[in-house]
């Protein structure tokens, strides 16, 4: 059976296990996967940006790799995203239809507002404004485009503040706390079956 690793990543983590971007100017090594999971064989599956938060799956087997990963196999990824403002209904059609980005129009997406999330604390917290409100949705896409969520939501005048990927495919985060992750049954249809966690 192929292993199959969920990751809720913290905030600052690479996706990956070493820094071959380096570290000079930064006063310092940045945080990677290895910090974390210490599971020989086994590689992310897509990635999460190092200023996003959430669910980042990792396997050893190439082929569930690449039907996670690629965009040809369309597996919806959801997000929760704390944008500023809040969107009107004119912006959340958009998304849902697709917007059309510097590298090309998306995919129709599936989007709603939502009420804020009881989720753990960012490290840093977000930065905060008075004098703008802030707001949730959830956004699900079948991409998976550098940075997409983030380019959709300001191309529609709402700049994300949070990014949180909550579930790809049948597989979501459920109650894995921040920086754990939890080996599961590596079934095409997403059902889990926890064998193990760390943090």
């Amino acid at each position: 059976m192929p292993r199959l690793i969920l990751f809720n990543k913290p905030y600052g983590v690479l996706s990956q296990f070493t820094d071959r971007g380096g570290a000079e100017g930064t006063g310092g090594a940045r945080a990677t996967l290895s910090d974390y999971i210490d599971v020989p064989g086994v590689y992310p599956a897509g990635r999460l940006d190092r200023d996003s938060e959430g669910l980042l799956i990792l396997t050893d087997d190439g082929a569930l790799q690449a039907r996670i990963s690629s965009p040809r196999h369309k597996m919806p990824k959801t997000y929760l995203v704390q944008v500023e403002d809040e969107p009107d209904a004119a912006a959340l059609t958009a998304l849902a239809r697709g917007v059309t980005l510097n590298d090309g129009p998306t995919r129709p997406a599936t989007v709603r507002r939502i009420e804020a999330p009881k989720l753990w604390d960012r490290d840093p917290p977000v930065r905060y404004r008075k004098s703008v409100a802030d707001s949730w949705i959830e956004l699900t896409i079948t991409e998976g485009r550098n940075r997409q969520v983030r380019r959709m939501t300001a191309a529609v005048g709402y700049p994300t503040l949070r990014l949180v990927r909550w579930r790809i495919g049948g597989w979501e985060i459920g109650d894995l706390a921040l920086g754990e992750w939890r080996e599961v049954a590596s079934q095409e249809s997403g059902s889990t079956n926890a064998t193990k966690r760390r943090a």
